[in-house]
């Protein structure tokens, strides 16, 4: 018995790459087994996916490219990821559908919220690329939003080397302490870094549920939509 019945997860670029630049087949084929056990379970799931593997807008805005170039050139890389990940879904026989911000026929639909429900509710897969569209979005945001419009029901933000919310950076600090659950308003007041502030502001205002959670952690998305606690939950009474 799954405790969601559809959900969004978002999946850094650096998962993609398993910490380095481009594609590594063998970790993609690692996230497409994961996820296809999910959706064998009956979930219904969308995926959005970052392009950091590839490119990153803002560190190449700081060294003297236009910004708003360098996030079409990053909306780029995240339809790359997002066609590795179609490949490797569908060789697990699952049926996926490949939606972009950025109309490109040959390779995927364009976004419409409509189709991509009517997809998820067929059992297929959506994945969506080219982050907004729109330069100075970040993927986080857009995972906020197209869960939203989507009706799920929880954002799964799978994070590549850390494995919720701390109190601090656990990189630097070796006494920060992870969090099980927060509430909006308290990762608010204690100014804690859960995920982008437009995006967290989006779920907070519409009372969408986020759980931040290890990418590196095997199995860990069809534990939590089988009601495991993992990672950090985020929501309105925490």
């Amino acid at each position: 018995m799954t405790s969601y019945n559809r959900v969004l997860i978002k999946l850094s670029g650096e998962v993609f790459g398993g910490g380095k630049v481009g594609v590594d087949p063998d970790v993609v084929h690692e996230v497409a087994k994961e996820i296809s056990a999910v959706v064998r379970d009956g979930v219904g799931v969308a995926i959005v996916v970052g392009g950091g593997n590839f490119f990153r807008g803002a560190e190449m805005q700081q060294r003297g490219m236009d910004r708003s170039r360098a996030d079409y050139m990053g909306m780029l890389g995240t339809v790359m990821n997002c066609l590795a990940l179609q490949d490797f879904l569908e060789k697990e026989g699952i049926e996926t559908r490949v939606q972009t911000a950025i109309a490109m026929g040959q390779v995927a639909e364009p976004y419409i919220p409509r189709r991509a429900i009517r997809h998820i509710e067929k059992g297929r897969v959506v994945i969506f690329g080219a982050g907004a569209g729109m330069p100075f979005f970040s993927t986080d945001t857009v995972a906020a939003q197209r869960a939203l419009e989507t009706h799920c029901e929880v954002v799964l933000y799978a994070k590549q080397g850390v494995d919720g919310v701390y109190s601090a950076d656990p990189k630097k600090d070796p006494t920060a302490t992870k969090y099980d659950t927060l509430t909006f308003n308290e990762a608010l007041v204690q100014g804690l870094n859960v995920i982008d502030a437009t995006a967290f502001a989006l779920c907070q205002e519409n009372n969408m549920p986020i759980i931040v959670f290890g990418a590196e952690d095997e199995g860990a998305i069809l534990r939590i939509v089988r009601g495991e606690k993992i990672g950090t939950l985020v929501s309105r009474d925490g």
